[in-house]
């Protein structure tokens, strides 16, 4: 659930059934000349969501992998007592449902409009094991997740709501970034404020005070619903790390 280094590419010629891509600057699939990577790409199909689809139910079998192109999805798993706990987010670049299990451990649904590559788990496996730069990018990839999921239990375990709040908006902030090549001060959230709040251990009402009191403080600005302008970066990185005035 994670995305490649940005890398520099080759262009690829119309016709090629990768062309105008964004998200191969960040994906696994970006090792891959542009014959290879047409013959990966002309494997599989393509899945659309709208918002609120499912790509795949916690407990369906795990007989196909994506990569995420355009959109952003939510993966969550429901606990025995029916509630929902959100596990993270995925956006292009990002590739999901490679696992040891046969069926899904949890279930992914489209936040918005979203396009995902598609290819069947037996194909991939066996394209993958026959291209050593393809396999060590998914083990590079692998211990990202596993940084990543450890990052997350320091900020659940550790970090008060404001620094859980703060780092959520640098992360997305930097994901964005990664994937354009260019610094920006804007942060998309396709994501609700229950959503957030669920994927942060907080409540909604918890997310929305933090959110009026970094307004307040000046560190961010709310350029609309949905979206968040960063106003003061080296102060939301500082309250981030801990190091600054804590917005309880």
């Amino acid at each position: 659930m994670a995305t490649a280094a940005i890398r520099a590419l080759s262009e690829l010629p119309a016709g090629h059934p990768c062309f105008g891509c964004d998200a191969r600057k960040v994906a696994i699939c970006g090792v891959l000349e542009n014959r290879e990577l047409a013959l990966f790409r002309c494997m599989g199909g393509t899945a659309y969501l709208q918002e609120g689809q499912p790509l795949f139910h916690e407990g369906d079998a795990a007989s196909q992998v994506f990569n995420i192109t355009k959109g952003a999805l939510k993966l969550y798993k429901l606990l025995p007592d029916g509630r929902r706990q959100i596990m993270g987010f995925m956006f292009p670049g990002d590739f999901l449902g490679i696992t040891i299990d046969d069926e899904h451990a949890f279930s992914a649904e489209a936040l918005e409009s979203t396009q995902a590559c598609r290819f069947p788990r037996q194909r991939f496996d066996e394209f993958v094991e026959s291209r050593p730069a393809m396999e060590r990018e998914l083990y590079r990839l692998a211990a990202h997740e596993l940084a990543a999921a450890q990052s997350q239990m320091v900020l659940l375990g550790r970090k008060s709501a404001s620094e859980r709040l703060a780092t959520f908006f640098l992360d997305l902030l930097a994901r964005r970034e990664k994937m354009s090549g260019k610094t920006h001060a804007h942060v998309d959230l396709p994501m609700s404020r229950s959503d957030i709040a669920d994927y942060l251990g907080l409540t909604k009402e918890t997310v929305s005070r933090v959110l009026a009191q970094l307004k307040s403080k000046r560190l961010i600005r709310l350029a609309a619903l949905n979206r968040i302008e960063v106003l003061d970066r080296d102060a939301l990185q500082a309250l981030a790390e801990g190091m600054g005035a804590d917005a309880h």
